[in-house]
Order: structure tokens, then C-alpha cells, then sequence
């Protein structure tokens, strides 16, 4: 699949230029602008490319680190599943942690539980060296 590199530079463009960043707190999950990436770089999704991202720390209203969702249904030490939304199934992409700025963000969704934050976090330490 051949990916849409200008269209996402445009769209770019467009969140760049956003004044306000949006308030938002940690445990939080939003639709996120991830764009699209290079290689095996997670890529937001549709016209907008978005995805849903986990706030897994907030350094200042600016920037925080972000953990891309999917509903493909992995397993293993990159991977944490949860349940979120009606008992759907939600993964995150833990080797896709990343830096963003909070202009990227475009709308919250819901919150992750304290207990699979915590489970989360452990997980996260894990793959640490």
C-alpha cells in the first residue's frame, strides 16, 4: 500500500497551524493525527490519519508521550490488550511510544482504567534494558 505523503503534509500543515492545544491528562485516550510515517512507523488512519493513542505521560500542556491503539488482536512483549469502549478489545503498540505535540490530538474518547494503566506501566518497565 502505497502511502500518501503529501496529503498528509498538507493535513499538517493544518494541525500545525492550530492556536490552542487541547487540555488533556494522562490515562486519557484520544484520536490522534499520527500521519502517515516511514516503514513500519504506526500511521493514523483515513483523511484525517488518526488513531487512538493512550496518554501515558504529560511533561506539560506542549508534549506528552503517546502509545498508539489497535484492534488487531496481538500478543507478546510489545503488546498490551485491554478492555475498552463496550467490551471491545483494544491493543497498545508499546514498541510505538512516542513523543507528540498536543496540537496532534483531536478529540478524547475515554479514559483507560487505573488498574490497566499500572499493568501498563509494568509492562512498559519490562522492555526496558
Amino acid at each position: 500500500m502505497e502511502k500518501d505523503y503529501s496529503r498528509w503534509h498538507q493535513k499538517k500543515a493544518v494541525v500545525n497551524d492550530v492556536s490552542a492545544r487541547p487540555f488533556f491528562h494522562e490515562k486519557e485516550i484520544w484520536f490522534c493525527h499520527l500521519g502517515a510515517n516511514v516503514g513500519f512507523e504506526e500511521d493514523g488512519k483515513g483523511s484525517d490519519f488518526m488513531r487512538p493513542v493512550i496518554v501515558y505521560r504529560k511533561f506539560n500542556s506542549i508534549v506528552l508521550w503517546a502509545i498508539p491503539l489497535t484492534r488487531t488482536n496481538k500478543d507478546g512483549k510489545h503488546y498490551f490488550r485491554f478492555t475498552f469502549l463496550k467490551d471491545l478489545d483494544s491493543v497498545a503498540i508499546l514498541s510505538q511510544l512516542r513523543l507528540i505535540d498536543a496540537r496532534r490530538l483531536s478529540r478524547k474518547i475515554g479514559v483507560i482504567k487505573s488498574e490497566d494503566y499500572q499493568k501498563l506501566t509494568q509492562k512498559l518497565k519490562e522492555l526496558l534494558p
